[in-house]
């Protein structure tokens, strides 16, 4: 073991590796469970850390430097942490998700065979979606080809020894669990880009109704609840539901990790490189918060207690937000990415049984991907995108006030345009794809016989629904030859987004000839039984007059989103108040 730091050691080499325990800041609870949570979980106690957990040195392991400077070498030194020249692209593997489920140690008949189900056995299993309403199926592009979507959940859950003293919290155990880490992975139709949203855990959102496997019912939720909840209304599938209900995205799987997998399969993968640009030391000064991190200046080379330890640190990264620990989530990824790709983890036949093993042990998925095969056909669909088309970003948002002071909302316009990017598969580097969109079907009758429904579903919860946006937009249509355009009066439930429904096969070209004339992207076109004709809802997104917003060339990922290149390298900004 590396012995401990001091603020002094200035000669000491800034690329370390850590100790795998993280020792002597043990892995506490990062001490910002909100009082919304705290209610909910009917503790009265604050947000201090169990100090229970582990302990020992402070920054792990570190190597020596010459005289010259911190972070060089001797000429000619090799020490056993220096990094390998990176081996060739035929032995590039996918990030975390992917070596994860590349399982090619699986022979044929025998041992082999009973290993396989050995590992089939260590899945956990669970419905893809509790809500209760069917999600709408993909649109193929020109192709043929669709995208896939995978919701990454990371669960706060304490429900076993190891979760419990690795989360601690004492009060909160054996709670329902809250869904503290959410990432959309999109992983476009032609597989050449992969899109990654962060939905911060802070996020307000009505909750859709769930029914959890044994049968119980969780009503939708009247008032704005946070987001992290929905995995305590049943399972992930809630969550799943939740993501749908706010983004019109559906999801084809799932894959949820708890304290107990983050640090096992940080263990298996091995050091993670991550970098800040001055010694932190996540914790309160009065001993309680933080997650207990503790790092030199530089970059530091993470796994296991360490590794979860990052990903879980609010307190000492920028201003100590939720949003700061999602952008420190997304580096360590892009990392981790970077370094599987290049390194020879998987090459060798132990490494990988241990990786399998870890792996298998550490999660739940939907039951679409019940098994090591499925795994791994996933995973081969990741490795199809080079680490470049790789792009995270956060859900836009703004900050509440008043009793939701320090949540946040999605943002008016920026959000929205996320999600249809996602819907519509357009890449988030900009980097469009060359293939022709798919061709909308004919409509089945002249656009003069097309009977239209127009209603106006343009409120919001903070606004009330703009005034004669159905009448102006139902003028837009009759202007373009659709003369049986009606304006619905009847009250609508307010829709962020402007969508069509339709009732059989028969009026989708009817429909899709619509949105065409209207400039709505073709994935905004659903069939639906609560309809007995088209019907266009004018949503939140087009509350003002002019054409649709997505028709104005609007392609390019919002700032707000703090889009992150797969290859972009950076250091985590540190809060002065906790350096060292």
């Amino acid at each position: 073991m590396g012995r401990s730091s001091t603020p002094g050691e200035g000669t000491r080499s800034r690329v370390r590796h850590a100790d795998r325990h993280g020792r002597g800041s043990g892995l506490y609870e990062d001490g910002d469970r909100d009082d919304a949570d705290r209610t909910r979980r009917g503790s009265g106690g604050g947000d201090s850390d169990d100090s229970s957990g582990g302990g020992g040195s402070d920054s792990g392991t570190a190597a020596k430097a010459s005289p010259d400077g911190p972070g060089r070498r001797r000429p000619g030194a090799r020490g056993r942490n220096t990094r390998r020249a990176p081996k060739s692209g035929k032995r590039r593997v996918l990030r975390w998700a992917s070596s994860v489920l590349a399982l090619l140690i699986l022979a044929a008949g025998g041992a082999g065979y009973l290993y396989y189900e050995h590992l089939n056995g260590n899945i956990k299993k669970e419905d893809l979606t509790l809500g209760d309403k069917p999600m709408a199926d993909h649109k193929a592009n020109a192709a043929g080809q669709t995208p896939l979507n995978i919701l990454l959940i990371g669960s706060d859950a304490r429900d076993s020894e190891a979760n419990q003293k690795l989360g601690g919290a004492k009060e909160t155990f054996g709670a329902p669990p809250l869904a503290d880490v959410q990432m959309l992975l999109h992983i476009s139709a032609d597989r050449s880009n992969l899109s990654v949203v962060t939905m911060p855990r802070d996020t307000m959102l009505k909750m859709p109704k769930c029914t959890a496997p044994d049968g119980e019912v969780f009503p939708a939720s009247t008032v704005d609840v946070q987001t992290n909840q929905s995995l305590g209304r049943g399972g992930p599938g809630c969550t799943v539901a939740a993501w749908y209900e706010l983004t019109g995205i559906r999801i084809d799987h799932f894959m949820m990790i708890d304290f107990a997998g983050v640090v096992s399969m940080a263990d298996a993968i091995g050091g993670v490189p991550v970098c800040v640009d001055a010694n932190i030391y996540s914790r309160g000064a009065n001993g309680r918060g933080g997650s207990g991190l503790r790092l030199e200046k530089g970059t530091t080379y993470v796994k296991g207690e360490q590794a979860l330890q990052w990903l879980r640190t609010r307190y000492g990264f920028e201003d100590g937000s939720d949003l700061a620990r999602a952008k420190a989530q997304h580096q360590y990824m892009n990392s981790m990415v970077r370094e599987l790709r290049e390194g020879t983890k998987l090459t060798d036949p132990v490494k990988l049984m241990s990786l399998a093993e870890a792996a298998t042990n550490a999660l739940t998925v939907d039951k679409g991907l019940d098994s090591v095969k499925k795994l791994y056909d996933l995973a081969e669909e990741f490795k199809k995108v080079p680490t470049k088309r790789i792009t995270m970003s956060t859900m836009p948002n703004v900050y509440g006030t008043g009793a939701n002071r320090g949540r946040v909302y999605p943002k008016a316009g920026d959000a929205e345009q996320l999600f249809r990017m996602v819907r519509e598969d357009v890449p988030l580097d900009g980097k469009a794809s060359k293939r022709k969109p798919a061709e909308p079907k004919d409509p089945s009758a002249p656009v003069g016989e097309i009977a239209v429904a127009v209603r106006n579903g343009t409120g919001t919860d903070t606004l009330a629904p703009a005034s004669g946006r159905a009448g102006a937009v139902a003028e837009l249509l009759t202007e373009a030859g659709f003369v049986k355009t009606t304006v619905d009066p009847g009250n609508v439930a307010a829709s962020a987004r402007t969508g069509i429904l339709f009732p059989s096969a028969d009026l989708e070209g009817d429909a899709q000839a619509v949105a065409k004339a209207l400039g709505i992207p073709l994935s905004q076109v659903k069939r639906s039984t609560d309809v007995s004709g088209i019907s266009l809802a004018v949503g939140a997104d087009w509350r003002e007059d002019g054409p649709y917003p997505a028709s104005r060339g609007k392609e390019k990922t919002p700032e707000s989103a703090g889009a992150l290149n797969g290859e972009e390298k950076g250091c985590m900004k540190v809060n002065p108040a906790y350096t060292w």
